[in-house]
């Protein structure tokens, strides 16, 4: 059963599974490269990267070298 949006346009009708995709795909990088996933979250932004925040739980943030 496919969702209307509002629109009889095709490329309009096939953006979201591909905004889906693609955000999907994002994900995938960002966890296997280690970089940040940036999202906007309650008007903040956010890393939701799940192996960069636990990577950050374990460093010591108050010390220099």
């Amino acid at each position: 059963m496919k969702k209307s949006i509002g629109s009889n346009d095709p490329d309009i009708i096939a953006s979201l599974p591909a905004l889906r995709r693609a955000a999907k795909a994002a994900r995938r990088l960002a966890i296997r490269t280690g970089t940040p996933l940036y999202i906007l979250r309650d008007g903040k932004v956010v890393d939701i990267n799940p192996v960069r925040r636990k990577q950050a739980v374990g460093r010591n943030h108050g010390k220099s070298r």
